[in-house]
């Protein structure tokens, strides 16, 4: 396993998985801005700048998660993979988005809205357009990853 490739990887998919994220209202999507979801957890108030720092974080955690999976065998270092463990990726994370609440600051407040399990308190729209975006950051980090094995 490559450790900078991973990292690299991870926040390539981060980039242009928030890409996304950012132009998804413009297409009809719900707002979805992990960052600033992040950045309420530990205050109600917030900080932007903390919020980034976790997304783009988690983001070189998860690279490094699918690059250790790949190299003890599980999957590959394909874009159907990545694909695959975006999928799981976001099977797992949809399950803790319905427990935020229990966590994080903001929404025990009430000043950031949960997004549920799945993030479906967004609808329909926001349960497709997270497992769009995490697919993709998955084939964004097989792509990436690729190149430093």
């Amino acid at each position: 396993m490559d450790l900078i490739g991973a990292i690299i990887a991870g926040l390539a998919g981060t980039v242009v998985f928030s890409m996304l994220m950012m132009l998804g209202p413009m297409m009809g999507m719900p707002k979805m801005e992990i960052w600033a979801m992040l950045c309420s957890m530990f205050n109600p108030k917030g900080n932007l700048t903390l919020g980034w720092i976790l997304h783009l974080m988690m983001g070189a955690i998860f690279g490094i998660i699918y690059a250790y999976l790949w190299s003890i065998g599980i999957g590959s270092v394909t874009l159907l993979s990545g694909a695959i463990f975006g999928l799981v990726h976001f099977l797992i994370i949809g399950l803790m988005m319905g427990l935020m609440p229990m966590l994080h600051a903001g929404m025990k407040s009430g000043d950031v809205p949960s997004p549920g399990f799945f993030m479906l308190n967004l609808g329909i729209m926001g349960f497709m357009g997270g497992l769009l975006l995490h697919v993709i950051f998955g084939i964004i980090v097989a792509w990436v990853y690729g190149y430093f094995i």
